[in-house]
């Protein structure tokens, strides 16, 4: 026993050398500035011990040392990026050079799966072949007007579920993410997925399945921090996320072969889904099986997040509210709102930015990798460092937004700032080459789904709580939500034709 604990204080004390010729002999010049690392740990406890959220450390960080800092997590050199001029650089100016990708340790399976991930691996040729199919084909404008239809339909059941529960406190998440969940399924193989109007919620299980691989994939690991023990797999999160993704594989599996048998029959004459368009380009299972993890697991979450921030905001801001109603009854009057009128409300668009300006679902990208040495704002940024956006503080950037804690989504209404890659004040989406694929998908469902709950519901606070008193926490999962839940009571506003 005494040799065993001999052998341990050996080792920590040579990674504590280690540790410090690292930080102080570091063969690159010129790096960012960033706080003092501390031997072994780096500034993990700067990040760890703090009472605040790490989206938020890290931008009261980004306060002392620049919109460009250098953290070290461990032994892990990690770049932060949190103003618009650093993102500009990194997203615009540098793209191609800072594209690649980190995958963290506990969902790097294999090679081969890496190498055939939208998300994970870099901007290799199977990357971009897939990028330009979701853009021309699965997320295009032509197929996003054939599915229209069936998103106004899974939208008419939410509706349906809320004029249920008048006069009861409803968990608005929950429903909303139900409803995503749906035209999300119809968009990749025509199928519901969860059951909305009778409330049974996830039908097939994989809700718990999707959400049980974000949290694993986003838990701390020390094989991220010290890549020696990347190999052992340590804390078994690797394992645990592999044995989940088995399971999700098999969900969909009777899906893709029934599929593929109607097409032998030639019953689909024509592409109506992402499963049409992958099949008719030949992709095989696996890389199927990883396109549809990757629709599936990011896109949910986060839509279901951005629309319950939007409400919260809405129901805070009663005279914002009031002037949204004003626009919505001139454009729809009873009438149903419709997607394709969508694009005449400005203000709403606007409601929805600000929402994303002040409340990013993903408040970090994720980790992009210098494929080769280049030099941001001065500072060097050596191949193989990890950068890291911070879209929270880049959202309340000073320099950027007047008042920026301050929701006023009028601020869009004088100003022509987007959210698609062209404005690196506002990055809820990403942007260049690393920009999220699925947006325009998720700029169709956020306005007709937020809509169409204002325009059709009157929504209370449960009890005596002032609008102005709503509670708007956040908690950082696996994505950024509102802590507690908004809960609110609904009551048919207008009957709709």
């Amino acid at each position: 026993m005494d040799l065993v604990v001999s052998i341990l204080y050996a080792l920590i004390f040579l990674l504590t050398i280690i540790s410090i010729n690292l930080f102080r002999r570091s063969p690159h010049k010129n790096l960012p500035p960033g706080p003092r690392p501390w031997p072994l740990l780096g500034n993990l406890p700067a990040i760890f011990n703090s009472k605040t959220p790490p989206h938020v450390t890290y931008a009261n960080l980004a306060r002392t040392h620049g919109g460009l800092m250098l953290l070290w997590f461990g032994h892990t050199p990690i770049v932060v990026v949190s103003n618009k001029a650093a993102a500009e650089e990194v997203l615009k100016t540098h793209d191609k050079a800072l594209s690649g990708r980190h995958i963290p340790s506990n969902l790097n399976f294999s090679k081969e799966a890496m190498e055939t991930s939208l998300v994970w691996s870099d901007c290799n040729d199977y990357w971009k072949q897939v990028r330009r199919l979701l853009r021309t084909e699965v997320f295009s404008p032509k197929m996003l007007r054939i599915q229209e239809g069936v998103r106004e339909q899974k939208v008419r059941e939410l509706v349906e579920f809320m004029k249920s529960k008048q006069g009861e406190s409803v968990n608005v998440r929950p429903a909303i993410f139900g409803t995503v969940l749906n035209v999300l399924g119809n968009a990749v193989f025509s199928k519901d997925l969860y059951d909305v109007v009778g409330g049974k919620g996830d039908v097939v299980g994989l809700e718990f399945l999707i959400r049980e691989l974000l949290v694993i994939g986003s838990t701390p690991n020390l094989a991220n921090y010290y890549q020696f023990l990347d190999r052992f797999d340590p804390q078994g999160l690797r394992k645990k996320a592999f044995a989940r993704l088995q399971k999700v594989d098999k969900l969909w599996e009777p899906i893709v072969e029934e599929r593929k048998r109607e097409r032998k029959m030639n019953k689909r004459e024509e592409c109506k889904d992402m499963l049409d368009v992958l099949l008719a380009n030949n992709y095989n299972d696996a890389e199927i099986n990883n396109i549809f993890l990757e629709t599936f697991g990011p896109g949910s979450e986060s839509s279901s997040a951005t629309m319950e921030w939007v409400m919260s905001e809405l129901i805070r801001n009663p005279p914002v509210l009031a002037r949204l109603r004003r626009e919505l009854d001139k454009e729809f009057g009873d009438s149903k709102v419709t997607g394709s009128r969508l694009t005449n409300l400005p203000y709403l668009s606007a409601v929805i930015k600000e929402t994303m300006r002040l409340h990013p679902t993903i408040p970090f990208m994720l980790p992009h990798r210098a494929v080769e040495t280049c030099q941001v704002l001065g500072y060097t940024i050596p191949k193989d460092f990890q950068v890291h956006l911070n879209a929270y503080a880049i959202g309340r950037d000073p320099e950027a937004w007047p008042e920026p804690n301050t929701f006023r989504p009028e601020r869009f209404l004088e100003s022509d700032i987007d959210y698609q890659g062209n404005h690196f004040e506002l990055v809820p989406f990403g942007a260049g080459r690393r920009i999220c694929p699925g947006m325009p998908l998720a700029m169709k469902n956020t306005p007709l789904i937020v809509s169409t709950l204002v325009h059709e519901f009157d929504w209370n606070i449960p009890g005596d709580t002032p609008p102005e008193k709503l509670e708007m926490n956040e908690q950082l999962s696996i994505a950024l939500t509102k802590d507690p839940p908004l809960c609110l009571i609904p009551k048919l506003r207008r009957v709709v034709s």
